[in-house]
């Protein structure tokens, strides 16, 4: 349940038009709600700002699906990461209004109920965007997986593809973007170079994401991380190695918090 329908549902008991027993029914799965195999955090939303995320590999089919249905019946929409297009095949046919973002390896179910009309002017509500930049073609699965997230929890997003400092005319020909831009997700593999030379352009918080692309001298990406923790440029936070998920999400809560 999110602050929203929460919000709503305290509206509507206070006005009469729900009685007691009905708004404590909506309740019930306070605070987690025991599948066995899961308990999920129904509640996560009221105390973070959104529901709980399912993470696909490790999972059974049978065990994502469960978990999908479940928070849908309680939240706006449900996202699972790392969806491999077999598990998203599945997922779609039993829950035929799911979308696949095969590029980002997403699956966003949205919610049975329609999420409550925003205050644009509400504080908290995102105010800028979020720029998502990528070196090579190769970075765009974490690139998009970060896109989605953005774009799922609410802030407007952009793109910057294949800037990469291989021909660093590429992403110096597109200064507008990068100063307009109110939070920058930098992607990159192989030495992870692009983190820092955005980071010494800009007057924003920059979030880079190592990718695991690369020769073996890369080793995973672990070349990336490094070289990202150890920009000489300032205002730079890293993430895991091609966390693109959690790029999104605090690139998120930042645009939020500038409101």
């Amino acid at each position: 349940m999110e602050q929203d329908q929460l919000r709503v549902l305290l509206e509507q008991v206070k006005a009469g038009a729900l009685d007691v027993d009905e708004a404590m029914q909506s309740l019930r799965n306070l605070p987690f709600e025991d599948l066995d195999f899961a308990r999920i955090d129904h509640h996560r939303a009221l105390r973070t700002g959104a529901p709980e995320v399912v993470y696909c590999p490790g999972k059974t089919t049978e065990q994502i699906i469960a978990i999908l249905q479940r928070l849908r019946l309680q939240a706006h929409k449900a996202l699972a990461t790392r969806a491999t297009p077999d598990v998203a095949e599945q997922v779609l046919k039993e829950i035929p209004v799911a979308i696949y973002h095969a590029m980002a390896r997403v699956i966003v179910v949205p919610g049975q109920q329609p999420a409550p009309a925003k205050d644009p002017n509400a504080v908290g509500s995102p105010v800028g965007t979020v720029l998502v930049l990528a070196a090579g073609t190769a970075d765009l699965p974490v690139a998009e997986e970060a896109v989605v997230t953005v774009t799922e929890l609410g802030s407007p997003v952009e793109r910057l593809y294949d800037v990469g400092v291989a021909g660093i005319h590429r992403l110096l020909s597109q200064k507008d973007k990068l100063f307009s831009a109110n939070v920058l997700i930098v992607v990159a593999g192989m030495e992870g170079a692009l983190a820092s030379v955005v980071g010494g352009l800009v007057a924003r918080p920059v979030i880079a994401v190592p990718t695991s692309v690369g020769y073996g001298a890369s080793f995973g990406g672990v070349a990336a991380l490094l070289t990202m923790l150890n920009s000489c440029a300032s205002g730079i936070g890293v993430m895991n190695i091609d966390n693109g998920f959690g790029a999104g999400f605090l690139a998120h809560r930042i645009n939020q918090r500038c409101a």
